[in-house]
Parts: structure tokens; sequence; C-alpha cells
């Protein structure tokens, strides 16, 4: 899949607050979205258990003409390299071009759910993606071709997603870490992080997001990850105005898109814009924030012409 065909700019849709939206109403949100130009793609993602991360990207093809369709992440404890090989090709036998396969190693938690060992995640990942190959090559379906990307935050998950993968989907990673990863992953491998914003904060919503951004403080490998990039424990344990600045975007559109336009300039290809709140609040968010992203990058490309 091209990065032209991609474009600048992608929805992450998935967190806690969207678990118990039924298809009906992520269809109604799903074609509001697919009308905006803006975007080029739209994501979610899985644990073990809950929502199958293929059945929903179906669900979302389905309802849309336009946007492609990005898993983020397929969890390697839910299924089988095969069987994840097999559902992303039928995905991209049905809807040609329109989608992108993410594979991630998740959580000693989700590993210890099936009973599996998380002890040497980077061998796992890179047999998970062997046998993922060795499937493509014997499936019985004609399947045009389609990305595999795989979740990476630290150095040597980098070094897998340059080696055994089409690119990387960093998650939860400020704008510091975006030009670590190009640079660690040379020119051609696809880039795709995550960005999570709040557009147009109120005092309210903004208290809830401060908390709701804790929850990556937890999770071993991200608060590694922030570490390197200059977070303190004391940063992390009690979530201090530098660890906001540091992985989130609040504020007008204009300001958020200003974020997202950091990532692209520190070498990222497509960014995953994650709005926090409830899928009503997501939708009018993505829709205040377009105009804003589309003067921002035309203003990039205008700057990019002139150091030409």
């Amino acid at each position: 899949m091209a990065r032209q065909t991609l474009g600048p700019f992608g929805i992450w849709l998935g967190g806690p607050e969207h678990f118990s939206d039924t298809a009906t109403a992520q269809r109604d949100a799903l074609r509001r979205l697919d009308a905006l130009t803006t975007y080029g793609s739209i994501w979610t993602g899985e644990g073990v258990g809950g929502r199958d991360v293929y059945a929903q990207l179906g669900i979302w093809l389905a309802a849309t003409q336009r946007l492609a369709a990005g898993a983020g992440i397929a969890n390697v404890w839910a299924r089988a390299p095969e069987a994840a090989q097999a559902a992303g090709a039928t995905l991209a036998e049905a809807y040609p071009g329109r989608f992108i396969n993410g594979i991630g190693i998740g959580h000693p938690i989700q590993a210890g759910q099936v009973g599996a060992d998380y002890r040497t995640p980077l061998a796992t990942m890179r047999q998970y993606l062997q046998r993922m190959r060795c499937e493509a090559q014997r499936g019985p379906l004609e399947v045009p071709p389609f990305p595999t990307v795989i979740a990476a935050v630290g150095p040597k998950m980098l070094d897998v997603a340059a080696e055994a993968a089409d690119g990387a989907h960093p998650y939860f990673v400020p704008v510091a870490h975006t030009a670590e990863a190009r640079q660690r992953l040379g020119p051609h491998p696809l880039l795709i992080p995550e960005q999570s914003v709040l557009v147009d904060p109120t005092e309210e919503t903004l208290a809830a997001y401060r908390q709701r951004l804790s929850i990556g403080t937890q999770i071993g490998h991200y608060r590694a990850g922030l570490k390197r990039f200059g977070l303190s424990d004391d940063d992390l344990d009690h979530q201090t105005d530098k660890f906001f600045d540091t992985v989130a975007a609040a504020g007008t559109p204009e300001q958020v898109a200003q974020r997202i336009i950091d990532h692209l300039d520190a070498g990222a290809d497509h960014v995953l814009v994650s709005a926090f709140g409830d899928l009503a609040s997501v939708t009018r968010q993505l829709q205040r924030l377009a105009p804003a992203l589309d003067a921002a990058h035309a203003h990039l490309q205008t700057a990019g012409s002139a150091a030409r």
C-alpha cells in the first residue's frame, strides 16, 4: 500500500470508552468519518477476549467506501499466526488496497490468559511473523498485497519491524520517539504512530482525559519507553504537566494539529489521531480538527517545497 494512498492522517478508535458501542452506532459514526477526506484510515485494536479486531474491521470496511482499515493491533496471544494471516488476507481480498495488518506482542497478563510465556517477546514476534509469511505463500486466496506493521516502542522491537515486517505502529509515544524510530527503521519501512488528543477541552473533560492517560504509566514497556525520553518516575507516578505535555495534545484544533504535524516532520508517514471521549464526542472532535489538519499540512508542504 503506497504512502500516498493512506495520506498523512488517520484515526485510531478503540479505547475503553468505545468497547460497549453497538455495531449500529459504529456504522453510523464511520459513515460520517468516511466523509472527512482529511483522514485516510481508521484503526482499532484488541486484547485477549472481547471484540475480535478482524471482525470489527470487517464491519467498518463494509460501512465505508473510502477509508482504509488497520489492525492496531491484532494480539499475538489471541490467535495463531496462520489465523492472523488468513484473516488479514480475507479482508484484503474483499477490500483491495484498504487493509493494513498490524500485529502486537501485547502484555504479560495477556500471555498469561492463554497459558503462554511472555519472557521472549522479540523471538516470539519474529517467529510469529515468519509463520505468517509461510501461510501467505501457501494460502488459497489470490490476494492483493497488503502491508503488515508491528507494535514497536523499544529499539529492539523497532529493529524487528525493519527486518521482518513492513514497518512500525508505535502507540503512546512522544514526537521524540518518532524521530528515533525513523532513524532506526531507515527511510523505507512504514512508520505509523498514534497520538492521543483532546480537542477544545473543558475543565471536566480535561480532568477525565488526564486520568485516562495515567493508565499508560502503569504498563511496563510504555513506562520504560517514556523514561528513555526524559520522564522520571516522579513524572509518571504523579502524571506531572511534563508527562502530559510529552504524550498528549489538548487544546484548540490548531494547537492539536501542530502536534500531529510535528510527528510528520519527525519522520512519520501517517499519524493516527486518537481522540478522547465517547463515540459522539470523538466524531465531533475529528470533524472540528479536520480543517486545521488540512491547513497545517498544506503549510508543511509549502515550507518543504520552499526549502528544496
